[in-house]
């Protein structure tokens, strides 16, 4: 299933420009290039970089703008990223507003390019709050096919409320879980550090309870109206017991609020995944989905 363990990730804390498109495309452009040039064999953007969050939850611009402003996966901003994923041989994931032509609607979606070009899109299942006003509600898991096995991809709201998406792709082989996320942190306003603070504990939980490694993003700085925090980080398993936490963090700074490019090289293998591996004792693996889909169905 897995013919390569060993990859270099880069997560990308990025401050969007509301609204400029081309002045963001440039740039990220610029740090993708330059993350490949370091190594990166994946590097991940966060959540709605293109254009920037507040853009398409702000009341006061008409859907009409945002449809413009938003791109088919087939667009310029997503053919510009597969030229520097074929000359690199990078796979680049980013968020952005996706129109979809046929329906005449957006989604909250994370592009995806790889050394063969354009991949395709992943749509946001679960959009969060006012994300809701502008989008419309994705339906389908996205796993992209690599040589260290396929990588499973969520956004934010899918990745801390809904465990359900994450455990799928595990179940599935993936050993490397994808965050593109948009966690802000408001000082000013009541609760917001300790949002920002459980975007730590959230994150760990899944890594613990899955045995994968996984890669966030983060928005960071002042958007129209809001601040976001940065802290993208690259998570896994730890490979001794001497560490005061169970889960390591082998890049990034879930405290860094300054736009940084972040590398880490990790083996996969250390994903072990325990909970579909065979239990001797039982005779059977501990991971019960005939139990779990009984329960779904009686919800």
């Amino acid at each position: 299933m897995y013919e390569q363990d060993v990859l270099t990730v880069a997560v990308v804390n990025f401050k969007p420009d509301a609204g400029k498109k081309e002045n963001n495309l440039q740039r990220m452009k610029g740090i993708a290039t330059a993350a490949s040039k370091q190594g990166a064999d994946l590097i991940l953007f966060p959540e709605m970089c293109l254009m920037g969050y507040d853009y398409f939850i702000h009341e006061d611009i008409a859907m009409e703008d945002k449809k413009k402003a938003a791109e088919p996966v087939d667009g310029p901003s997503c053919q510009a990223m597969a030229e520097i994923s074929k000359q690199y041989g990078t796979y680049i994931v980013y968020g952005a507003a996706e129109y979809d032509k046929e329906r005449d609607c957006l989604f909250n979606s994370a592009f995806v390019t790889g050394p063969e070009g354009i991949i395709g899109a992943y749509r946001k299942i679960h959009p969060f709050d006012t994300e809701n006003t502008w989008c419309e509600k994705g339906d389908s898991p996205f796993m992209i096919d690599t040589p260290w096995g396929p990588i499973g991809l969520g956004i934010c709201y899918d990745s801390y409320q809904f465990p359900e998406l994450l455990r799928y792709y595990v179940h599935k082989g993936a050993r490397l879980y994808l965050n593109p996320t948009a966690e802000l942190l408001e000082v000013n306003k009541p609760g917001c550090q300790k949002s920002f603070r459980q975007y730590y504990s959230t994150l760990d939980y899944a890594v613990i309870c899955n045995s994968i490694f996984l890669a966030s993003a983060n928005l960071v700085g002042y958007d129209m109206e809001t601040y976001f925090a940065g802290g993208s980080c690259i998570l896994g398993p730890k490979t001794t017991p001497f560490f005061e936490n169970d889960v390591y963090c082998y890049g990034g700074d879930r405290d860094n609020g300054q736009q940084t490019i972040s590398y880490a090289t990790i083996d996969l293998s250390l994903a072990d995944r325990s909970l579909w591996k065979m239990n001797p004792a039982a005779g059977e693996m501990d991971f019960r989905p005939d139990i779990y889909k009984k329960l779904l169905e009686d919800m």
